[in-house]
């Protein structure tokens, strides 16, 4: 187990840490393996400091080899990554995909963070007040949310209700009606004809264009819009679209920054968005309460 805190020795020294944990060798293998596993955690020459001594990406580190040598056959990290800033944060997540590659074990991560889960992760479950919520890849989880529930505690933005309109199976698509506007999602047959859902689309299936640059007529889902926010981040550039006229119809998508910037976004600017039909997912809608 790795903790949030690290839970180092403080009166230890690196090398003392990682040799706390190896009493099941001789007392003549324990330097040597120890300073093996320091190694493969990019520690060399930090041996003899001591963990005040240390960054936060260096304590986690020291506490990754210390677990380690148990020779375990499964490793858990309990958000092992919230107390180091984000750059620090990137490269401790190359360090953890390299570990994975070469030992070969199971590895549960606890984490808070959605991102961090999509980058590392194999298969994710969502829990929520010690329900699971959902399980599977982290693509299905965050982009199909199996509930309303799901979608909020993922923090899905584009979440909406509709009615079912009716299903095509000729071409494997279902239409809704979102409060008069029409669209078209993937097929959902399961859904009856007239029945009220829940539906959702990640930012990254909705495009904007320029409204004097729209995109080909035949495209489905095409919505005029306008900005009404807009936030630029360090490399791209979050947007908020109010499309029908209608403020409950805000649609949220993040773009590059570049591209904001040759295309002259502004709030109020009249814009183009495109919801394409594959990246709205439909769920059972949220019950009322009484």
């Amino acid at each position: 187990l790795v903790f949030q805190s690290y839970a180092l020795f403080p009166h230890m020294t690196v090398l003392g840490n990682v040799s706390a944990a190896l009493g099941h060798l001789g007392a003549s293998l324990r330097d040597s393996r120890a300073r093996q596993l320091l190694a493969l955690m990019h520690l060399d020459g930090l041996e003899k400091r001591r963990p005040a001594e240390l960054s936060g990406g260096e304590q986690q580190r020291v506490a990754v080899a210390r677990a380690l040598a148990r020779d375990p056959r499964v490793l858990l990290l309990d958000e092992p990554f919230s107390a180091v800033d984000r750059v620090t944060r990137r490269g401790l997540y190359r360090e953890l995909a390299e570990l994975r590659r070469e030992l070969r074990i199971p590895i549960v991560l606890v984490t808070h963070d959605f991102d961090e889960a999509a980058r590392l992760a194999d298969r994710m479950c969502l829990l929520h007040q010690g329900r699971s919520l959902q399980t599977g890849t982290p693509r299905e989880v965050l982009a199909r949310p199996a509930s309303v529930e799901a979608a909020r505690l993922v923090d899905l933005q584009n979440l909406y209700t509709a009615t079912v309109v009716e299903h095509r199976a000729a071409d494997t698509t279902t239409i809704i009606d979102w409060d008069g506007q029409r669209l078209v999602a993937s097929h959902h047959p399961d859904f009856k004809t007239g029945s009220a859902v829940a539906w959702a689309i990640p930012s990254t299936r909705v495009t904007l264009h320029r409204a004097d640059r729209p995109p080909g007529e035949s495209a489905p889902n095409m919505l005029a819009g306008t900005v009404e926010q807009i936030a630029m981040l360090s490399e791209s550039t979050a947007i908020v679209v109010h499309v029908g006229g209608r403020p409950e119809h805000a649609l949220s998508l993040t773009v590059p920054e570049q591209y904001a910037r040759r295309s002259g976004l502004a709030v109020g600017s009249a814009v183009t968005v495109v919801l394409h039909p594959d990246g709205i997912h439909l769920m059972a809608a949220a019950p009322t309460v009484q």
